[in-house]
Order: C-alpha cells, then structure tokens, then sequence
C-alpha cells in the first residue's frame, strides 16, 4: 500500500523515504559514512526517531554480512544509525529492511495519538503539553484542569467514532511561512518546530486534523483498530494525562 493516504504533495527531493512512504520496509542503500559502529546511508526508510515516536529497528546487510540496526542519533543535521557491529566501509552497497512489526505498531500507536489530539481539541479547546509512546500503548498530557473518569469514557468512545470513520490521512510539504500562517497546525503548547526549518511536513487527517508532524502514520484511521484509555492522572493543576493503548492484530 502506499505510504498515508497517497503520494505526498509539495515533496522536496531530499525527503527520506519514511517521510514521503511510511509502508516502506525494504530499500536499497549506499554508505556514505561510517565511524565505529555507525553509519550514515544515501537514502533511508529507517525513522530515526523524534517527535515522541522511537527510532525503527532494523537490519542491513551487504550480502555477506547482516548488521542489527539498534539506534540512531542526529548530529550536526545528520543522522547516523548504530549497528550491532563495526559498520561496513564508505561506498558499500547494502540491502535494508525495517522491523515491520514494530514500526506498523508505532505507526498505529502515532496515528491514535493524533486522534485523542484532534478529538480533545476539537470539542474542548485543550493544547498538547506533552507525549510520549511506544508499540501499542503511548500518553499525552492536556491543559485541563479537572479529569474523571466519565469524561475520559466520553473521549474514548469519540476516539473510536474516528477510527470506525476509516478517514484517509495524508501529508504534505509547506514552505515554513505557509505554515506559520495556520497557528491551528501546531497543537503543542510550546511550538517544538526550530527557526532552522524551512519546509514544514504536515500530517491530515480526513475532515479531522492537520498537524506539523515528522512521523510515521497508517493510511486511515480503520488501520489504527479500538483505542482504549486505561488510565489518566493528574500532572499538576492544569496538567492532565491520558493514557491509550491499542489491541495487538
């Protein structure tokens, strides 16, 4: 299937591959820097992380030798994956392939957080002061002052009226003053897109939400499956969290 909903607009020609197909999971690459343990490749389906959602697993081989891929750091701009093994030499032709499992899951995980986002500001005005997540199950904290458990049941059951919706999501490339006029697009209480970037990926949700985002998604609110909302505790006196977490498939 192809990546959220359909080709992306606006794409710029050095968009990595996560960012234009999140359905991505193998893809040929070349080394073009490698220090230790650790390499940088021309092209990568590999998320190396940011915005809340985990850097990917994977593995890279060159044919003769097979890499795990377990980290990934930005320095400078650039981002270097860690391997489990000192990194094959500059100019090395390698096949990759993405921990599918895992990534399918953050992509559910990331695309059910965006919904509890867009429901809770949708029909309470309430910005995003934090979050985080992992496979199935993430939080995201809210500027509300009183939560109960009725209220966490009503956001629930509007969540997954989004999800039976099946609304495709979409992405598309702005240029940052674009995105700057639409202060909508950005739903954290404190904008964390840096004056450095100039082009501002955007993530849609079908008739439900549209967000500067730089992670990985499912192609429509179905793929996502039943959000449950376990838990929620107070933060702080305007400071709520939620809790979710999604079925395994």
């Amino acid at each position: 299937m192809a990546g959220e909903g359909g080709p992306p607009r606006g794409v710029q020609a050095s968009a990595p591959l996560y960012q234009v197909d999140a359905y991505c999971r193998r893809f040929p690459a070349t080394v073009t820097a490698a220090l230790g343990e650790a390499v940088q490749l021309d092209r990568s389906a590999f998320y190396p992380g940011g915005g809340g959602q985990p850097h990917d697993r994977g593995t890279v081989t060159d044919g003769a030798r097979t890499w795990s891929l377990t980290g990934a750091r930005s320095s400078a701009g650039d981002v270097w994956y860690e391997l489990d093994a000192p990194a094959p030499e500059v100019g090395t032709a390698v096949e990759c392939e993405v921990d599918w499992e895992r990534r399918y899951a953050l992509m559910r995980t990331h695309t059910a957080l965006h919904i509890l986002c867009a429901v809770v500001w949708r029909d309470y005005g309430a910005k995003v002061t934090g979050a985080n997540m992992e496979p199935l199950r993430g939080r995201m904290d809210f500027e509300f002052e009183h939560l109960s458990g009725e209220f966490v049941r009503e956001v629930e059951a509007a969540c997954n009226v989004e999800v039976e919706a099946a609304r495709p999501t979409r992405v598309d490339f702005l240029p940052r003053e674009q995105a700057d006029r639409d202060p909508d697009l950005i739903r954290n209480k404190v904008s964390l897109l840096p004056p450095s970037i100039r082009v501002v990926r955007v993530v849609g949700i079908d008739g439900l939400d549209l967000q500067a985002d730089g992670g990985t998604h499912v192609a429509d609110t179905s793929e996502v499956g039943r959000i449950s909302i376990p838990s929620y505790k107070s933060k702080g006196r305007i400071n709520k969290r939620l809790e979710i977490t999604l079925d395994v498939e």
